[in-house]
């Protein structure tokens, strides 16, 4: 039941996305204005609550796959903990790609 709340999470911050893009498109004051806003301590711990359960969610989601996701290599069934770990493996790799990206080119 936690882990379907927080899509309403994750939804909120696809929109919140694609209204920075939105004010972005309309000039530098507008864009300005919300960057603003971002800088507020409420919108900071707002955010952060989104990540904790953004997290959440993610994790849960990357755990609940492999039980959805049945994957044979021949007859033999690939191990659960081998495709979840696949896929924690393929998140640290962007991860540190986009933090690589973003703060130390």
């Amino acid at each position: 039941m936690i882990r379907e709340l927080t899509s309403v999470f994750v939804a909120g911050y696809c929109i919140f996305l694609l209204v920075l893009v939105y004010k972005l498109t309309q000039g530098a004051e507008t864009y300005g204005n919300l960057i603003a806003a971002l800088k507020l301590p409420s919108s900071i711990m707002l955010h952060f609550i989104t990540l904790a359960f953004v997290l959440y969610h993610t994790i849960t989601w990357f755990n609940l796959t492999p039980k959805i996701l049945v994957i044979y290599r021949g007859e033999e069934r690939i191990p659960q903990g081998l495709v979840a770990g696949t896929f924690y493996a393929g998140w640290v790799m962007v991860s540190v790609f986009l933090a690589w990206l973003i703060l130390g080119m």
